[in-house]
């Protein structure tokens, strides 16, 4: 009985002992098969962190090891060097518009075959600070002499390497004897991608959830990793892994964006398998940017976001706001107050209009007045007419008073200090009628418009201060006065969808550390696709990045504007009829045919003034009317007359009778030696033709102290000439500016060079002073034809020469003469030997520059030059 017993228990321990067996196999298998379904349907948006992290590739506590933001060498620029596959590649302007719009300095080079490199440092100093391949292969595949090269100045200066991999098939490409522990795979179509939370890089992007869909695109490369160096950035699954030779694994995720760590040869590299049109990829080619220069090249994290919105009470029955719509603005206010940091609508108003819509929208605006103290207001003109149209500033401020006088009845707020023209006519181009009514009527500090140099490329938009008001630059957001219905967005729905969620407008705020953005009263009635707009944007970044955002009142924008920009704040004036958009508001009482076609740059006591004096004799060219203060010079591009504006430079000359063949001219000597002018005078007259004279520097030195002894400046009556250009650091200030004006601008070299860099070699003519003075009929016949002057002038007969005077004068009827005034032609006192050998040795190497530039330029070099270069010898 004890023996059935024991039989009974240990038949049971076995049963139970199965059983257990047979359940543990069971949970066993039910995993097995359902995390099998798992990689065969993809993670769900709860894995997505998973599936970033490190179940599918190198252990993230592996492969952060080291990883860290390492500082950079101080000794290399801050200048971006990219290597580009011509100069019209798509990806190559993608790389160089992202560039511009982070305001980082870059250079091109068309990548070469053989992989010459240009030079890379320059006294000693690195001069790039990170290097980009537009094609990675042209850089895997160097020449050992060139990488080995590269390589070194990499190590030496810190930098780093961004490249871009497009590979030729579908098939596995790999490159271990090149030093690249990787395979790549080309031409894929992908979906589902995802952001490695972990990487180094991550610094405006945020590791969000799972992005599910299909990415643009048939053209991926994706990359399997060998070696624990790499670091996978960005993730995506291959939509027919099966086709792929190798195949690879089905539902796994590949990278797209690899970090190479350096940890084998110091170097550290991003690589991405696709170019800048996928909009995560853009963001973290910026984070790239910013890791690798060692946080130089970077952008901060705070984005300032206005919003106006334009046409308060304007606009046609039907689309306008009703009380709903304004609710729903206030709702939206406040909702978008939980995602930018002060967030307030600010609205701009014309008064004339008020109670024109229906009935329902007559209500819309009395609830928006009673509302007012919730809103931020500027104003519009009174009847939303362009300023431009008027040429009476009183006329202006009529208009301005009564939408004053409207605002004052109705309690909104007039003390903002900002205002926005209609159509931002009188902004830029310049109005000075509407900048001196708005200071008068409004108090006005602060503008703001989207023509400024020019409406595109919206990059290149900057800001600008004109008496006293600051310009802001204002950016579009895909809203116009006629997008008023989802479904009839222009290209359909998705675009602005695709605007706002990583295209367009996202970046926009992404690349702005301020943004003003214009809308308008009918985006925030009918489909309301204002609130629409900024809602979604607000949430999608808030989702994919670490912007900060947050809005100020319009004056306080302003000045962190220029806080951030002060090389924004002087203007660069530009042709208005060159861009039609600016001829458009612009006043039709004004002429482009007032502005020259050359200009007489100097320098100073070189013959200047003669050479004016004999351009004016001729029938086809016409000076500018002399300045009550600088006689005949305007001086315009090199002081601050340029802050008048281009009105007032223009109403320095007449109006031409015939634009095509009458020249108008002006000579300013002070331009020749200016740090501003040739980029003021480009930028306004990029076709005029340049006209500069050189005598020898000594003798223009000298020349000048006497100048400065017969206008009594004290300076020069207390010290002799050579104290003057032989003054040490420790003179006296006032002896330094002298010795300055002097000397300087008898850098010839340095100074044409600087003019060379705005103007081509063919818009340039450099005029022998000293043949000016003994022949100047023959100076007269090169400079006509120069100039290209339909009209030839004889000068061998128009000019004669005064022996009293020492110079050529104009000849009149009857035998007369005109001549320069008393204060041309001086005899001085010879120079003295000891200042004549201290200036032959101090302009040695200028002179030898000069004679180098002019020989690149195939011009002859003067008898004072060739015989001051024989001393050299």
């Amino acid at each position: 009985m004890t023996f059935v017993r024991k039989l009974h228990r240990h038949f049971r321990r076995t049963v139970l002992l199965l059983a257990t067996l047979c359940t543990v196999s069971v949970v066993l298998s039910a995993y097995y098969l359902y995390a099998g379904s798992r990689r065969e349907s993809g993670p769900a948006d709860a894995d997505a962190e998973g599936a970033c992290g490190a179940a599918r590739h190198p252990p993230h506590g592996q492969a952060a090891a080291g990883s860290g933001r390492l500082p950079r060498a101080s000794s290399a620029d801050p200048t971006v060097l990219v290597f580009v596959e011509s100069q019209y590649s798509a990806l190559g302007q993608d790389i160089v518009a992202v560039l511009e719009s982070g305001r980082f300095q870059y250079h091109t080079e068309i990548a070469p075959g053989k992989g010459d490199l240009p030079a890379l440092t320059e006294n000693a100093k690195g001069k790039y600070i990170l290097i980009i391949y537009e094609n990675i292969l042209k850089y895997v595949h160097m020449d050992a002499w060139n990488r080995s090269l590269l390589d070194k100045y990499c190590v030496e200066y810190g930098v780093g390497v961004i490249g871009f991999h497009k590979a030729g098939d579908k098939s596995a490409q790999s490159f271990p004897g090149r030093g690249f522990p990787f395979s790549a795979h080309g031409n894929l179509a992908v979906r589902d991608c995802c952001i490695n939370p972990q990487s180094p890089l991550l610094h405006v992007t945020k590791s969000s959830k799972l992005d599910k869909g299909s990415l643009p695109g048939t053209d991926w490369t994706v990359f399997q990793i060998n070696h624990s160096a790499y670091q996978p950035v960005i993730f995506a699954k291959v939509k027919t892994p099966e086709n792929l030779s190798p195949p690879l694994s089905k539902g796994a995720f590949y990278a797209t964006v690899i970090h190479d760590r350096g940890l084998h040869d110091g170097i550290q590299r991003v690589l991405f398998g696709d170019n800048l049109s996928f909009w995560l990829h853009k963001l973290i080619f910026l984070d790239a940017v910013s890791f690798l220069s060692g946080d130089r090249l970077t952008l901060s994290l705070d984005r300032y976001v206005l919003v106006d919105i334009d046409d308060i009470f304007v606009g046609k029955e039907g689309t306008r706001m009703n009380v709903k719509d304004v609710k729903a603005l206030l709702e939206t206010q406040n909702l978008l107050r939980a995602q930018i940091t002060n967030f307030t609508f600010n609205l701009g108003f014309s008064g004339k209009f008020y109670h024109t819509g229906s009935e329902e929208e007559d209500a819309g605006d009395d609830l928006l007045l009673r509302s007012a103290a919730q809103f931020w207001w500027f104003p519009h003109m009174w009847s939303h007419m362009q300023p431009h149209l008027f040429h009476n500033e009183s006329a202006l401020m009529e208009q301005m008073a009564l939408n004053k006088k409207f605002a004052t009845e109705h309690g909104i707020p007039t003390h903002m200090g900002y205002a926005v023209a209609p159509h931002h006519s009188g902004v830029y181009p310049v109005h000075g009628q509407l900048y001196e009514a708005w200071k008068k009527v409004w108090g006005i500090q602060v503008t703001s418009t989207e023509e400024y140099p020019h409406l595109k490329p919206a990059r290149h938009r900057r800001g600008f201060v004109h008496k006293n008001i600051m310009v802001l630059p204002r950016q579009t957001c895909g809203l116009f006065t006629h997008t008023i219905f989802y479904q009839e967005y222009p290209g359909g729905p998705r675009e602005l969808d695709n605007s706002i969620q990583g295209g367009e407008l996202f970046f926009t705020v992404l690349l702005n550390p301020i943004s003003i953005f214009m809308t308008h009263l009918s985006n925030y009635g009918n489909d309301r696709l204002g609130s629409y707009t900024f809602v979604n944007l607000a949430n999608f970044v808030q989702s994919w990045t670490n912007l900060r955002l947050q809005t100020l009142p319009p004056a306080q924008l302003a000045h962190k504007y220029f806080e951030l920009f002060p090389e924004q704040r002087d203007p660069l004036w530009q042709n208005p009829c060159d861009d039609k958009r600016h001829r458009d508001i612009w006043s039709k009482e004004k002429t482009c045919d007032r502005l020259p076609k050359f200009l007489v740059i100097g320098p100073q006591k070189t013959g200047t003034t003669a050479l004016y004096l004999f351009l004016a004799m001729h029938p086809s060219i016409l000076s500018n009317s002399p300045s009550p203060k600088t006689l005949e010079e305007v001086q315009f591009f090199n002081r601050n007359n340029y802050h008048r504006g281009i009105d007032w430079y223009m109403d320095f000359f007449p109006v031409p009778s015939n634009a095509t063949t009458d020249l108008l001219f002006e000579k300013s000597a002070n331009y020749f030696h200016s740090e501003e002018a040739p980029r003021r005078a480009a930028s306004l007259v990029p076709k005029a033709k340049i006209i500069t004279i050189l005598i020898d520097p000594s003798d223009r030195a000298y020349s000048w102290y006497q100048h400065q002894r017969l206008h009594e400046d004290p300076t020069a009556l207390k010290f002799s000439f050579y104290q003057v250009i032989s003054a040490g650091p420790r003179a006296p200030a006032e002896l330094r500016a002298l010795q300055k004006r002097c000397l300087v601008p008898g850098w010839y070299a340095s100074h044409i060079e600087r003019w060379l860099v705005y103007f081509p070699p063919f818009q340039l003519l450099i005029i022998d002073g000293q043949q000016l003075r003994t022949d100047p009929a023959t100076v007269m016949d090169e400079v006509q034809k120069f100039l290209g002057v339909s009209r030839h002038y004889n000068y061998s007969e128009a000019l004669t020469f005064d022996s009293h005077k020492g110079f050529w004068c104009q000849l009149l009827e009857e035998g007369k003469t005109k001549c320069l005034g008393k204060s041309k032609g001086r005899k001085y006192p010879p120079m003295g030997p000891d200042s004549r050998a201290f200036l032959s040795t101090y302009y040695r190497q200028h002179n030898v520059e000069l004679s180098k530039l002019l020989h690149r330029l195939g011009q002859p070099l003067p008898a004072w030059l060739r015989h001051e270069l024989q001393k050299v010898r």
